[in-house]
């Protein structure tokens, strides 16, 4: 059983670094879109705020497909590491 936590854990731990390689790629891409105020916020275009808002309050199945391609994209980054943690299970 220790060496199911310890595979579990180690899942875990390259999972996050996965999830933490897609947030820094993400906040670049979003900090690139703004405009650093005096103060050191970040002011972002009120037409992505609005884009962005919508696809929040957007279910998957009614994103456009290059939306859904996008969330798709993000998933086979994960794919290899879960398709071989299901394989070795």
């Amino acid at each position: 059983m220790a060496n199911g936590n310890a595979n579990r854990a180690a899942l875990i731990d390259a999972l996050a670094a996965i999830e933490h390689e897609r947030w820094a790629h993400w906040q670049r891409y979003l900090h690139s879109k703004g405009r650093i105020q005096d103060d050191g916020s970040l002011l972002l275009p009120a037409e992505l705020v609005e884009r962005w808002e919508k696809q929040i309050d957007t279910k998957f199945e009614n994103l456009s497909e290059d939306e859904k391609d996008s969330d798709r994209e993000q998933v086979l980054k994960y794919l290899p590491l879960v398709e071989k943690w299901v394989i070795s299970s």
